[in-house]
Order: C-alpha cells, then sequence, then structure tokens
C-alpha cells in the first residue's frame, strides 16, 4: 500500500512536469501544442531528437531545469516499481514456501479434489470443523483465493500420482474426489486407492449408474449432489412436516446440532459396559441414535439399553461439538 501511494505520486509528478513542459516550450519558443509536447517529452527522456525551433537562452535554461527534475522524478519511479515487485515477488515466494512446509507436516488429514460448488461446500464444512485438509484444484484463480484465507491449497491434477504425494496420501486419513467429471473422478480414485489402501475415499457422482464404476475403482462411498437434491426437494413437497423436523433438530435456533460419529478405543472406561450403564444422555447431553457392531457391522437403530459397548464400536450420535468431544473424551480418542 506504501509504494503504491509513492508510485501514484511520481505518476503525478510526472504528469504535472509533462504539463508544465508543454506550457513552457510554448512560451519560451512560440510553438504549437503538438511541437511542445513533443519538446516535452524528448527532453524528459533525454532522447536527443533535433528541436522543434532555435533554442532561446530562456529556453536553454527551462530546458535543463525540466531534465534535472524529471530525471529525479522518473529514477524515483522507476526505483518504486522495482521495489514493489521485488517485495512482491519475495512475499509470494515465502507465503508459497510456508504453505508447503505446512503440508509436508499434515498427518491423519483429508484431501478434497476439486474445488466447485460441491468442492466449496466440504471446504467450508471442513473449515467449520476444525480439521486438517489440503485441496487440490487446477484453477489458479481459486487456489490463490483459498491462500489468501489461510487454506492449505496448490495447484495441480489429482488424477496424478505426484500431485496427490505432496499432498501427502500417504498420511492422509481420507479423500474427496469432487471433481467436474465423473471420469476424472473415477482416474482420481483409482491412484489414490493405488497410492493408499487404507485411505478412506468418498467420490461425487454426476452421472445416474457412475456410482458403480467409481466404487469398483476404489471409493468406499459415493454421493451423487443431483439426487440428494431432488429427494429434498420431492420430500419437501411431499413429507414438509417431516423436513421441518429435521431442519429443526439440526437448527436449534442459533444452536447447531450436527450428527457425528465416535468409536470406542480399548483404554475407554466405556469398553465393555452396557449402554444403560454409561449414561451418555445424563454425562454429555447428546442423543444416541444408532451403534454399529464392529464385530458383525451392523448397525443398530434406537439401541436398547442392554447393547454392551465393546473396542471398534462407533456411536452415531446427535448433539453439539462440545458435547461430542465429551464423548470422544470417554471413548478414549479425541480424533474426528
Amino acid at each position: 500500500m506504501v509504494f503504491g501511494k509513492r508510485i501514484a505520486i511520481s505518476l503525478f509528478i510526472l504528469l504535472l512536469l509533462v504539463l508544465t513542459g508543454t506550457l513552457g516550450y510554448r512560451k519560451f519558443l512560440s510553438v504549437s501544442w503538438t511541437d511542445a509536447l513533443y519538446m516535452t517529452i524528448i527532453t524528459i527522456s533525454t532522447v536527443g531528437y533535433q528541436e522543434v525551433a532555435p533554442m532561446t537562452s530562456s529556453a536553454k535554461l527551462f530546458s535543463v531545469a525540466l531534465i534535472l527534475v524529471s530525471l529525479g522524478t522518473v529514477g524515483y519511479l522507476l526505483t518504486n516499481v522495482a521495489s514493489l515487485l521485488f517485495e512482491s515477488n519475495v512475499m509470494a515466494a515465502i507465503r508459497r514456501r510456508k504453505m508447503e512446509n505446512a503440508i509436508e507436516k499434515l498427518y491423519d488429514h483429508y484431501i478434497v479434489c476439486g474445488c466447485g460448488e460441491t468442492g466449496s461446500s466440504v471446504i467450508d464444512y471442513l473449515t467449520s470443523k476444525k480439521v486438517p485438509f489440503v485441496v487440490i484444484d487446477n484453477n489458479e484463480e481459486i487456489i490463490a483465493s483459498l491462500n489468501a484465507h489461510g487454506i492449505l491449497a496448490f495447484v495441480g491434477n489429482a488424477t496424478q500420482e505426484e500431485i496427490l504425494a505432496k499432498a501427502q496420501i500417504a498420511r492422509a486419513k481420507g479423500l474427496i474426489a469432487s471433481l467436474s467429471r465423473d471420469s476424472f473422478n473415477v482416474y482420481t480414485v483409482l491412484t489414490a486407492r493405488g497410492m493408499n489402501p487404507d485411505l478412506y475415499i468418498v467420490a461425487k457422482a454426476i452421472e445416474k449408474g457412475s456410482d458403480e464404476k467409481l466404487k469398483k475403482a476404489g471409493a468406499n462411498n459415493t454421493i451423487s449432489p443431483n439426487e440428494i437434491g431432488g429427494r429434498r426437494l420431492a420430500a419437501s413437497l411431499v413429507r414438509p412436516s417431516i423436513i421441518s423436523f429435521l431442519d429443526a433438530i439440526t437448527m436449534a435456533g442459533e444452536v447447531e446440532l450436527d450428527l457425528e460419529e465416535v468409536v470406542i478405543h480399548m483404554n475407554s472406561v466405556l469398553n465393555g459396559v452396557l449402554l444403560r450403564e454409561a449414561r451418555i444422555p445424563e454425562k454429555t447431553g447428546l442423543i444416541v441414535l444408532a451403534i454399529r457392531k464392529a464385530s458383525t457391522n451392523k448397525l443398530i437403530f434406537n439401541p436398547s439399553s442392554d447393547v454392551i459397548f465393546n473396542e471398534g464400536d462407533t456411536m452415531i450420535v446427535l448433539g453439539q461439538d462440545t458435547q461430542v468431544n465429551t464423548l470422544r473424551d470417554l471413548a478414549g480418542g479425541n480424533s474426528n
């Protein structure tokens, strides 16, 4: 901003010099406006072309003064421009290296491939949950905007191994493929699955029937935004009360409630305890909607109080972030 003001001032002075020179030569040499402007430009630029009229003593003294002032002004302007360019390049390089260092240190993070409408919503959600993630997109303007907001992101083709390696896919927890075409998402899933067999991958399905291709490529789950949006529209029309109820429980006034999953760890105080003995609603304020048993991978909705928690079981709960964090402490793990 300071350099910008300096450049603006220098340009103003230079314009003032041109105006002053034009008026001066018109007076001292009695020439036309065009010839006066011409004399001013060749004098300021010191190119040394032939004068348009015989130089009087007054005109020569005026030229000397104009040259001295213009040299200082032009030199000052060029110095400021060079400083601005140098500082911008240096600062950009520093920011880029800082971001690269942060990406190199990522662990147990998520990779978002594609930052279209769906990808932007994913980024907003992950940001709100304060989980580590990095974004890959081939649009330089989008990446620059994300970097400006402090989001780790870089330009690249997510279907290429070297790009996914740069995103530290070997240490990543999950990947979201939300590129603009199903074929791109399939290639991304194939590449990611080959590089990290344990990675949890969710892919966006655009065309009907593409979900099967994505799962065969290695996606753990697929989501069709168009299909979900269509069902939501239809449900809002046919069953408006149910949709209103769902909206109400997930946004109670200014308090946002979320569905979260919490895994029971071996060192958990809940391991081997009955659901009724765990007293989760009393201790955390959460509602336990379902439990997925690790032994059978079966999802039990509205579980009875006689269900016993075991290591690896997953609870599906409804509540606020702070309440979920309390339950994660009881479950023996604080990671999302």
